[in-house]
């Protein structure tokens, strides 16, 4: 019987002391406070699809579902560069310092010799559909190195329930990127990206999927897969227990 329900039926005839018990249940019992950075910044917005739209929309589009998604499951949510104007990567890991957890949206791209020339409306753009997915990158010298590595490793296994995948063109023998792969089933990296070496919560970058990849582009422009992404990532958060 849900919370609810169970206040419904028992209002009435509870002494205060229960029923301040049972409004207790319509908090989650893990509630936490997560820092949802959007990536890049209007100066320099970071990749760009094979249809031309800029990687900082992707992100703020996607961070946006997270936060929304956090809130309803009764987090709360630090949203970090909503306007697109904060382009000091320390300044954003100095205002997630209270939160329990960092996760910085993101969108891939890949190494220029790999990129191919198409049309888009009468604008040539570039392409590269052999690569696709997912990945996560942590710092193996962080303060929070362990956690982050759990909570990595929590939001991946969610996101591959969910039917996503991770890629591996990262990984060492790719030309331009060779990173350490700390779980290759998974699509965990090592990385000295500022975000997630500087602070004392455990830092997570995540790559939502390769939008230079034709057909992964339009999907990740999808409500629904921006919803399933946004699921995943809260049912991660049980890393945080």
């Amino acid at each position: 019987m849900c919370c609810a329900q169970k206040l419904q039926l028992s209002v009435l005839r509870k002494p205060m002391w229960r029923l301040l018990l049972l409004l207790s249940c319509a908090a989650p019992a893990q509630a936490a406070t997560i820092a949802v950075d959007v990536g890049h910044h209007l100066g320099a917005p970071g990749a760009v699809s094979a249809y031309g739209v800029s990687e900082l929309s992707y992100n703020l589009a996607l961070a946006r579902q997270v936060e929304s998604t956090l809130l309803a499951a009764g987090h709360k949510v630090v949203l970090i560069n909503a306007d697109g104007q904060m382009r000091e990567l320390r300044h954003r890991v100095q205002v997630a310092a209270a939160a329990d957890l960092l996760i910085s949206i993101h969108h891939d791209s890949v190494q220029p010799q790999y990129l191919q020339a198409w049309d888009v409306a009468g604008k040539s753009q570039h392409y590269a559909d052999q690569f696709s997915g997912y990945s996560l990158f942590i710092h193996s010298q962080a303060l929070q190195f362990s956690r982050s590595f759990a909570c990595a490793q929590a939001v991946s296994q969610s996101l591959l329930s969910q039917g996503f995948k991770p890629t591996n063109h990262h990984a060492p023998g790719i030309a331009g990127e060779e990173r350490v792969q700390l779980d290759p089933r998974l699509g965990i990296y090592d990385a000295d990206f500022v975000v997630v070496r500087l602070g004392k919560i455990p830092s997570i970058l995540f790559e939502a999927g390769v939008i230079v990849n034709r057909a992964e582009a339009l999907a990740l422009q999808e409500p629904a897969t921006q919803i399933h992404m946004a699921e995943a990532i809260l049912k991660g958060l049980a890393c945080l227990k």
